[in-house]
């Protein structure tokens, strides 16, 4: 005995499980405006602290140079208000001067690396030595101040070490010389805070003069970004979130430039995101999981709730998708949850049993309609080939020469059946023709030929009523048109002739030539296969011969026994016939 069925379920128990997801959705929200709030404020924070460490690092940089400009500005008063010395290179040549700069240098041992005092002709006392690139920014300090008078100030490197070549123009008290005072100094650097990840310093064009990082890739990146590009526009504080391209990778960073005041060079600092805002990962997966934990209970109900709920109605959508695929012979279990579903599910099998029984009918009455039609357009086709006895049969095989040409094209089967439908009434037009052209033994005259010429429109004016055979109107009226736009009815050229008709135009001349006609004998299929390649480029497309050839090749073209077999075949091939295809 089997067991008793169980009782299904009313749809209003299944509503009440789910009605616990709105207890889910206000934590949900909660969650989010809390995870965002919090998230910006963090964010903020570590934006200070960038700003803060970058903005004292470019603060020191510039009191400092502020500073040393300052002493070496006493220094070079105090130098040109000793008295005594008469002139300014008697002055500047005095062991006096030499002890008075030696003596400055040691009390700023550490700081200062060189001083030297050059007059307008750029000689004059030097302490220490200097390495070539400090020579140089020295050098070219010194023209500057000369050319305008000012203080300047040039960045160099002391060996790895940042530095500074300072110039201050002294005037003499009275006013007729000027000297040059000079100092190369060290910049103060100091080691890496763990608030960034790389710094560097660039002038006021946004080029670099130095860096701190052991990252080329991202300094490039940063260099190239638009954070560095407004600097050099507009050198004021600015700090971003930028996207770097570094390699074939995409590097989030959060970067802040703030300009070194006393000099117009700026410091970038930047710190990766991922490292930046670690809090605030670390914050959000912290109430994420308290969310989750909170939310676990209710979504193992709703779980549990749509899983009843659910699987009958996925087997009803499986069941109408293999339907809607052709499997009309699908049926559902009539097991459910609920007792809406379980009616649900009888009633669609019912509707299947309608669909399958209704669609079986159309598919009988579909087949008898097409055999009906394919029937009907042979017998038209045999009606108009019996007019010719020479011609009986022909209709039949240019279809099937076309279709075989059709489908080495790689044409879709449904065009391949266009085709041959096109093919089988392609002559008839000849209807319209007087018997005694269509017979006529040996060539037309000029007056019959044009007579002949106008079965394709014929043709064409008795299918075109048809609807359903408009589309295999190109091949029965333009099948007799020539690739070089010497054929008929239209004189259409190339491209110009439907794909349809070319096809045809092939398969009909060759028929043509193997067959006996009132007008020519027979010639073997080689000999026609030579005939048709030697009118490639003028009659026929160059692609549709290949197709014909590659079908013939394959065994897929071969001539009626009956038609192979007939005594008017030569056994050799006779000269070439006119190829004045009727």
């Amino acid at each position: 005995m089997l067991p008793p069925r169980p009782r299904p379920l009313e749809l209003r128990y299944i509503l009440f499980l789910l009605l616990l997801m709105p207890a889910i959705i206000p934590l949900l929200l909660s969650a989010q405006q809390l995870i965002g709030k919090n998230k910006q404020i963090l964010k903020s924070q570590q934006t200070e602290l960038l700003t803060h460490f970058v903005k004292g690092f470019a603060d020191g940089l510039s009191d400092s140079l502020t500073q040393h400009k300052e002493q070496i500005r006493q220094l070079g008063r105090g130098l040109v208000a000793a008295p005594g010395f008469g002139t300014l290179e008697r002055r500047l040549q005095s062991d006096w001067a030499t002890a008075y700069l030696s003596q400055f240098v040691s009390e700023k041992s550490g700081e200062v690396r060189t001083l030297r005092v050059f007059g307008r002709d750029g000689k004059g006392p030097a302490t220490r030595f200097e390495d070539a690139d400090a020579t140089a920014a020295l050098d070219l300090a010194f023209s500057q101040a000369l050319e305008s008078g000012e203080e300047v100030i040039q960045f160099t490197l002391h060996g790895l070490a940042p530095a500074a070549a300072i110039a201050v123009p002294i005037p003499t008290p009275d006013g007729n010389d000027l000297l040059v005072i000079q100092a190369l100094v060290d910049l103060p650097v100091r080691s890496q805070s763990l608030e960034v990840e790389e710094m560097f310093l660039i002038d006021a064009e946004g080029e670099l003069l130095w860096s701190a990082g052991n990252d080329p890739q991202i300094q490039n990146a940063l260099l190239g970004s638009q954070l560095v590009s407004d600097f050099a526009r507009t050198p004021i504080s600015v700090s971003s979130e930028l996207e770097l391209e570094v390699g074939d990778q995409t590097r989030s960073v959060l970067a802040r430039v703030v300009p070194v005041t006393e000099t117009g060079w700026g410091v970038v600092a930047h710190k990766e995101t991922s490292a930046a805002f670690r809090t605030v990962r670390q914050m959000i997966q912290a109430i994420i999981l308290s969310s989750v934990l909170a939310v676990l209970l209710a979504f193992g109900f709703a779980v549990l709730a749509s899983g009843w709920f659910s699987r009958p109605i996925q087997r009803l959508a499986v069941a109408a998708g293999e339907i809607a695929g052709g499997n009309f012979d699908r049926r559902v279990s009539t097991v459910g949850v609920t007792k809406e579903v379980v009616k649900l599910a009888e009633d669609f099998n019912r509707m299947s049993d309608y669909v399958e029984s209704y669609i079986d009918r159309l598919q009988k009455a579909a087949e008898a309609n097409r055999e009906l039609f394919i029937s009907t357009i042979r017998a038209f086709a045999a009606a108009i080939d019996a007019k010719d006895p020479y011609t009986r049969g022909h209709s039949e095989r240019v279809a099937r020469y076309s279709r075989e040409i059709a489908r080495y094209l790689g044409l879709p089967k449904d065009v391949q059946e266009k085709v041959w439908i096109s093919a089988v009434l392609h002559d008839v037009g000849k209807i319209g023709v007087d018997d005694q052209v269509l017979s006529k033994m040996g060539e037309l005259t000029a007056e019959e030929f044009e007579k002949m010429k106008q079965h394709p429109v014929i043709g064409a004016d008795i299918v075109e009523p048809i609807s359903a055979l408009r589309e295999m109107l190109p091949g029965i009226r333009w099948h007799h048109e020539a690739w070089n736009g010497a054929g008929y009815p239209d004189g259409l050229k190339g491209e110009e002739i439907p794909l349809m008709a070319r096809v045809i135009g092939v398969a009909d001349t060759f028929d043509a030539i193997t067959t006996s006609r009132p007008y020519q004998q027979p010639s073997p299929p080689e000999r026609a296969m030579e005939i048709i390649k030697q009118l490639t480029g003028r009659k026929f497309d160059a692609k549709i011969v290949t197709a014909f050839l590659l079908a013939w090749e394959a065994g897929h073209i071969r001539m009626d026994p009956a038609v192979a077999d007939d005594p008017g075949l030569p056994s050799s091939a006779p000269p070439a016939p006119s190829v004045a295809v009727r």
